[in-house]
Formats: structure tokens, C-alpha cells, sequence
């Protein structure tokens, strides 16, 4: 198989969100060794794509367990289709759940993916697992959403691991108002329970945090930045009930799984 990894959310290697990138034809791999790849691989997710006659599709792993949806593995695996195997214009990726898009415009690609339900809900609903209090309490179908007041709280939170690796649902959303010049927001991501610790950079995230902002602003176009220690800035807006989630990425390695 070809395989890549690719630094996406970013214009500079080792910054934003690592992805492996595994090209298959006609039919998918044995799971058991595409959940292996992923584990060998150690990133937070490796994507597979499938190119079946016309149709391009995806499927996501992290270390430990195969995911519904993930933004940043999609971008990188666009990024690899429209460098190195010609690709151009739109691409329309199948999932299991998913009708994703992605489009170049210039220097960025653009994911085009279906916006999440969120409600809220009270705070004896979620598991106590940081460090500071959260002013609201959300949820998604598979994420805990926490709202903060400040990004200072975002920078300085601490997740009890353990306890978050035994939750109800796949992970955490932290987010606050952004304090820093040009962003509207800031968040992390936290998922021990699918074997992601932290995340640096989360595309699938901002389909949840967008519908929460959009109605604080009162504005579609958003400026947002994750911030792990690797960091990231993604551009997002809504449109209907799509949101469109816009950054850079780049090559770190390119090569051959052998002996698969």
C-alpha cells in the first residue's frame, strides 16, 4: 500500500494534526490489519482510502479503535489525491454514516461536512474530569461539549485521563472565547477512550462547536484555533446544515507499507 503522513491544519511540518494516509483498491482490507496499520502508525488517526471504479472512500482508525468521521485524516487524505495522484477540483468521499466533500482553493482545502446536533444538558450529566469548572454543559451523539469563560482556562486545563477513558461517550470538547487577535474561538480535544489522549488538531470537532458559536456571534464565518502543543487554525463557516471547514496542510513522509 502507499502510505503518507501528513501534517494537516498547518502550512509547517510538525505543527497541526499528524495523519496517516493508506491508499487500497477495489476492496478493503482485512479490518484486523487495517487496525494493525493504525497501531504501528501510533497517530491519532489513520485514514484508508478506497478507490472502487468512480467512487472514493473512507474509513478511520486510531490506535486503538475505528471512528465514525474524522476532519483532519479527510483533509489529509485530499491533500494526498490532489499531489500526488491527480486529482482536481471537488472530491466526494463515501463513509459508513457520511457524503463528504473537500475542495482546493488555492493553497487551502475545504472540508464539507454535515453540521452536528448539540444540546445542552445539566452538569451532574458529565463526568468531573478537569481542572476547572465549565460555565455550560453539551452534548453531542458522541462528544461531551464544555464551555469555559476564558481561554486562559482552555491553555491551563488539565484532563484526568483516567477518568475520561471511562465515559459514557468518545471524548471531550473544552472551548472558550478566544482572547488572542483575529480568532473568535479556541478549543481542545480529549478522547482516551478511543485511544486518542489528546488530539492536536480536530476537524469533525468544529462540526459540533460551530452550531454552539454561530448562535453566541450571531455570525456563519468563524476564526478558530485548537490549542494542543502542536496547534492549529481552521476557518469555518455554515451553510444550511453543512459546515465548511477550511486549512493547509503538508507532506511529512512518503512511502510503501511492505509485507501487507
Amino acid at each position: 500500500m502507499k502510505f503518507y503522513q501528513i501534517d494537516s491544519f498547518t502550512d509547517r511540518l510538525f505543527r497541526g494534526n499528524p495523519a496517516g494516509v493508506c491508499l487500497v483498491y477495489d476492496n478493503w482490507p482485512d479490518e484486523a490489519l487495517m487496525q494493525s496499520i493504525a497501531a504501528e502508525a501510533n497517530l491519532s488517526e489513520t485514514v484508508f482510502v478506497l478507490e472502487a471504479g468512480r467512487r472514493l472512500h473512507l474509513r478511520w482508525f486510531t490506535p486503538t479503535v475505528e471512528v465514525d468521521l474524522c476532519g483532519h485524516a479527510t483533509l489529509a487524505a485530499a491533500y494526498v489525491l490532489f499531489e500526488y495522484e491527480g486529482y482536481e477540483g471537488v472530491i466526494e468521499f463515501s463513509s459508513k454514516m457520511h457524503e463528504l466533500r473537500v475542495t482546493r482553493e488555492g493553497e487551502l482545502l475545504v472540508l464539507d461536512f454535515p453540521i452536528a446536533e448539540i444540546w445542552r444538558i445539566e452538569a451532574d450529566a458529565v463526568p468531573d474530569c478537569f481542572n476547572f469548572k465549565p460555565a455550560q454543559h453539551w452534548r453531542s451523539r458522541d462528544e461531551y461539549l464544555l464551555v469555559f469563560e476564558s481561554q486562559a482556562q482552555i491553555e491551563g486545563a488539565v484532563c484526568d485521563l483516567k477518568k475520561a477513558a471511562d465515559i459514557e461517550l468518545s471524548g471531550f470538547i473544552i472551548t472558550a472565547p478566544a482572547s488572542s487577535a483575529g480568532l473568535d474561538f479556541v478549543s481542545r480535544y480529549f478522547a482516551p477512550k478511543i485511544g486518542i489522549d489528546e488530539d492536536p488538531v480536530t476537524g469533525s470537532a468544529h462540526t459540533i462547536l460551530m452550531p454552539y458559536w454561530r448562535n453566541v456571534f450571531g455570525k456563519d464565518e468563524l476564526e478558530a484555533a485548537q490549542l494542543s502543543r502542536r496547534g492549529g487554525r481552521l476557518s469555518c463557516r455554515v451553510e444550511g446544515n453543512r459546515v465548511k471547514i477550511a486549512g493547509r496542510a503538508v507532506t511529512f513522509l512518503a512511502g510503501e507499507i511492505l509485507g501487507c
